[in-house]
């Protein structure tokens, strides 16, 4: 709370010197906000304050402000005080946000509230500040940081450096109405032109130019030299012999095959459950035996029989 001497009162250049300095010190009270949990707000003093608009009638929704700062080993004391406020503030740890502190906000509730945190260590800290106003009025809030807190260091002030924070958009199915009810118009959204993409020309691929055809020199003379080419003299007998003339080749008969066997004797019968029937004389059968669950049949002519025994409905060797 800043007063005024009686100075003031008397010079009206120092009454207005002394209210330049109040609406400064006014807003230097007052901190850039931060929506976003992933780039918090830096606190660069011991005071923070914010404020929370109100939301549409029907609009459950809680507005989020997210700060960062340093705690050194020792008490850490934070000093809240809310004005039309419903919600809560909660101290996590950087990185792994494990929750350190939780203080809740009401908003019939304007008297400062001080809560401290024992760190063992130094650690880097998150403060939320979660909560909306229960009326069409804004609520304000203001943090004072005590014990073993410290400011994140670098840059200029958070007013100067941070942007203000901006809310989040509606859905495209929600409407606005005020606290009676009444419907409130949205402007309309901001045309955009999207320039078309010009569709690039396919580009003609180069002809390849025709070679001459060259004709080989073999095959133009070739058929000269074969004009010119005379039949060579047959050679003379200097025997006194004429010369041989054609050989007659007569052509050899096939040495006859002997004729098969004639089947005589018992013979062997097999059927198979699939209608096959192998019906064959035992003097063209070398040896008939049963392997690994298989009939067997080795043939004088090389050939070999493999039946399933299991698929053998009759076998008999009979005459």
């Amino acid at each position: 709370m800043v007063t005024f001497c009686s100075v003031c009162y008397a010079l009206p250049v120092t009454r207005t010197t002394c209210l330049l300095v109040f609406v400064l010190v006014v807003a230097t009270s007052l901190s850039a906000q931060s929506l976003d949990p992933n780039a918090p707000a830096p606190v660069r003093s011991n005071n923070v304050s914010g404020r929370i608009a109100a939301r549409d009638l029907g609009d459950p929704r809680l507005t989020d402000h997210y700060y960062a700062f340093t705690g050194t080993p020792g008490d850490l004391l934070i000093t809240v005080q809310s004005n039309n406020l419903n919600g809560d503030i909660d101290v996590f740890t950087a990185g792994s946000l494990r929750p350190l502190l939780k203080l809740t906000l009401y908003a019939e509730i304007a008297a400062p509230v001080t809560k401290g945190i024992y760190l063992r260590k130094r650690e880097d800290l998150i403060l939320r500040v979660e909560a909306r106003s229960p009326n069409d009025d804004e609520g304000t809030y203001r943090l004072l940081f005590s014990g073993s807190f410290e400011p994140m260091p670098g840059g200029a002030d958070i007013a100067e450096a941070e942007t203000p924070a901006t809310e989040t958009p509606r859905s495209s199915g929600t409407r606005r109405v005020s606290s009676v009810g009444a419907r409130i118009e949205e402007p309309a959204p901001p045309v955009t032109e999207v320039a078309a993409t010009p569709t690039p020309e396919p580009t003609p691929e180069p002809t390849p130019e025709a070679k001459p055809v060259e004709t080989p020199k073999e095959s133009v003379e070739k058929p000269a030299e074969a004009e010119t080419e005379k039949p060579a003299p047959a050679p003379r007998n200097t025997r006194g012999r004429r010369p041989a003339g054609r050989r007659v080749v007569t052509p050899t008969k096939p040495a006859p095959q002997p004729s098969p066997e004639p089947e005589i004797g018992p013979r062997l019968v097999i059927e198979t459950n699939d209608g096959t029937l192998i019906n064959r004389s035992m003097s063209t059968v070398r040896r008939v035996t049963v392997e690994n669950g298989q009939v067997v049949v080795m043939n004088k002519d090389g050939t070999i029989n493999r039946i399933l025994l299991a698929n053998v409905v009759r076998m008999s060797i009979s005459p």
